[in-house]
């Protein structure tokens, strides 16, 4: 549970703060430790909008987790002990407060003995992903916690830069597409029924095309309110089987990986991802079994989260990963099996999971790369042409009178 608190530090400030407790006595002992006279000390009662959160857990972007790592590993790089570090980093967090309770939460379970995964185990105010945790596990007993804490910070950061360039390249598209979309829906909403009044007193049999974009327009003009209304329908239904029905989303899914070329860079993707953490897990010292089932967890796309944790069972079982992928119904690149067999006969898994991982990295970047390339015209003639075919339309009729 999470308390706020308002009192009287050790040097006479006042302070009002938040502290994390499983009772309101516990609360109180910690803030006696702090030295910090409490005035009052209430339980922290979610707003109205949390209450419709699953979680009142903080979610700690990928970008701060990194920031966080990559700080604690130079402390402690430094000769700093971790107790230390926190302290100092918590003075950074001034302004969020969710990861400023956080940090003086991890402080406070250090100082009273536990080791810092525990501590991060215990603590309730933030999420923290399974395999950052594992790998603070493994690290802290092999006395390698810096050089874990400063690849995590890679991996993090690598992911958000990643997340981040994705999303930045479709940005563009993605206005295009809108912005096309609102152009056809103006004009055949407004614009066609204007055109449509000169073309009644005309008494003469108006051209196809032209009698196809006035019934759009009509069709369009009657029943805007109601298109409005099924696409909303369909996307809020959308999102919410996608949250709630397992099996919808895993069909959706395997619906992604069968896509020509997009199929192929999700697939890529998340087969990257599977490997470099992989990777780093197997160099904290995590046992394979565990290290599979840790990186599947990471993976989005349901079908090949099942795949892997399924192939980790026969592993238990005595069988090598890449058998188990091989003889998977849901089949994977080929090339991926073939370098973690090649892993898996030379001992060489760790350093074929990392050249693996940055060899799909690189290749989805070349393919997104491409596929902006060819997607920018294509929408460019998809506007040009959708907007020219509109405007012919209504010029047919004109251009035959003139003619006539």
């Amino acid at each position: 549970m999470i308390f706020k608190f308002k009192g009287i530090d050790a040097d006479g400030k006042k302070v009002s703060d938040k502290i994390e407790a499983t009772s309101a006595e516990e609360a109180k002992s910690k803030l006696k430790a702090k030295k910090v006279i409490y005035q009052t000390l209430d339980e922290d009662s979610p707003s109205f909008f949390e209450n419709f959160d699953f979680s009142r857990k903080y979610k700690i972007p990928p970008k701060e987790l990194a920031g966080l790592s990559r700080e604690l590993s130079m402390y402690i790089r430094s000769g700093i002990s971790i107790v230390s570090a926190l302290k100092i980093v918590q003075t950074h967090y001034e302004k969020n407060k969710p990861m400023k309770l956080f940090l003086s939460t991890v402080s406070t379970h250090l100082n009273e003995g536990k080791n810092f995964y525990t501590a991060l185990e215990t603590q309730s105010v933030v999420i923290l992903p399974e395999f950052f945790k594992q790998s603070i596990k493994v690290s802290e007993s092999g006395g390698i916690l810096d050089e874990v804490l400063l690849e995590l910070s890679r991996f993090l950061k690598e992911q958000d830069r990643i997340n981040k360039e994705i999303k930045g390249a479709f940005a563009y598209p993605s206005f295009m597409i809108i912005i096309s979309l609102l152009m056809i829906s103006f004009m055949l909403a407004f614009v066609v029924p204007q055109i449509t009044g000169i073309f009644e007193s005309m008494d003469q049999e108006l051209p196809k095309p032209t009698q196809v974009v006035i019934a759009m327009g009509d069709f369009f003009n009657n029943n805007f309110t109601t298109i409005l209304v099924v696409i909303f329908a369909l996307v809020s239904a959308f999102m919410l089987f996608m949250n709630k029905s397992y099996g919808f989303k895993y069909y959706i899914h395997k619906l992604i990986l069968k896509l020509p070329l997009f199929g192929e860079i999700a697939l890529k993707s998340e087969l990257a991802r599977f490997s470099y953490i992989a990777s780093l897990l197997t160099r904290s010292g995590v046992p394979f079994v565990q290290t599979i089932n840790l990186s599947a967890n990471i993976l989005n796309n349901l079908v090949l989260k099942e795949l892997f944790v399924a192939s980790a069972k026969k592993v238990v079982e005595g069988k090598l990963l890449s058998n188990a992928l091989n003889e998977s119904k849901t089949k994977i690149d080929y090339a991926f099996i073939q370098s973690i067999a090649l892993g898996e006969e030379t001992s060489q898994v760790e350093n074929v999971l990392t050249n693996v991982s940055e060899l799909y990295f690189e290749e989805n970047r070349d393919k997104i790369s491409m596929l902006l390339t060819l997607l920018e015209p294509a929408l460019m003639l998809f506007v040009g042409g959708s907007i020219g075919f509109i405007v012919a339309a209504m010029l047919l009729p004109i251009f035959s009178m003139s003619v006539g």
